[in-house]
């Protein structure tokens, strides 16, 4: 079997926010265990397409490349992943890299990820403990309950599980599974659950829980595995006893 001496990658490029999306080829040196983003680092180092000509480098993004921070989320051969665990020699060439189509398009394979972090604060995903002074120790959590709540910690706000969700698009505001099961995890700290009900009272609103159409695409692209179809029936089950809370004007209700 010949060696494999170049890998070629067929990207998605995109020079603005408002400019129409072209594909470009490049060639670049092959090396054993290389990822996707030591590829788009050999272009950068010299951006030469395929045919020989000067081109501008190809912008993407990245942080801690160990899939962590969920930065370099991008379409890899159709699926949506991240670029810093895709490895070259588990994918098909030629390797084709598009920006997830959910996210406004910045440049190339950057996006624009806003929309999670406008969900998160719709739900208010996290726990307002600030203060000028030293609160002491909170309550401890039991260790049952933290082994599933530390699951839900794992999010990394990459955006695949939107992607992948059909009821995710511009024709709906659906906030997606992620934010769901960030108001789980919170909803579950011993000190967050103070203010569960600003919670559920956020994926009341619209564009919350609702319009989720059960697909259960989220549960199986996640790259950490977290149980998000768990949560959104938990969400939905905690949501409809807040409703009757409302309606009932009673904390009585469980």
């Amino acid at each position: 079997m010949a060696e494999q001496n170049t890998v070629t990658f067929i990207i998605t490029r995109q020079d603005s926010p408002d400019s129409a999306p072209y594909k470009e080829t490049f060639n670049v040196p092959y090396k054993k265990n290389m990822n996707v983003i030591s590829g788009l680092m050999e272009i950068r180092k010299n951006p030469v397409n395929a045919n020989g000509e000067k081109t501008t480098p190809v912008m993407w993004d990245m942080n801690c490349l160990e899939e962590v921070c969920g930065a370099c989320s991008m379409v890899i051969n159709g699926t949506a992943r991240q670029s810093c665990a895709a490895l070259v020699d588990q994918l098909e060439q030629p390797i084709r890299l598009e920006p997830m189509s959910t996210f406004p398009v910045v440049r190339d394979l950057i996006i624009d990820r806003e929309q999670m972090f406008d969900a998160l604060k719709q739900v208010k995903a996290w726990i307002p403990i600030d203060g000028t002074y030293d609160l002491g120790p909170g309550p401890r959590m039991p260790e049952k309950k933290r082994q599933w709540a530390y699951e839900l910690s794992k999010c990394m706000t990459c955006g695949v599980c939107l992607e992948a969700c059909p009821n995710v698009n511009d024709k709906s505001d659906f906030i997606g599974p992620a934010a769901i099961s960030q108001a789980r995890l919170f909803n579950a700290h011993p000190t967050g659950e103070m203010n569960k009900s600003e919670r559920l009272e956020g994926l009341m609103e619209e564009g919350g829980i609702t319009g989720c159409g059960n697909a259960q695409n989220c549960v199986q692209v996640c790259p950490k595995g977290i149980p998000l179809t768990t949560s959104i029936a938990a969400m939905n089950r905690a949501t409809n006893i807040q409703s009757f809370k409302n309606f009932f004007g009673s904390d009585n209700v469980r």
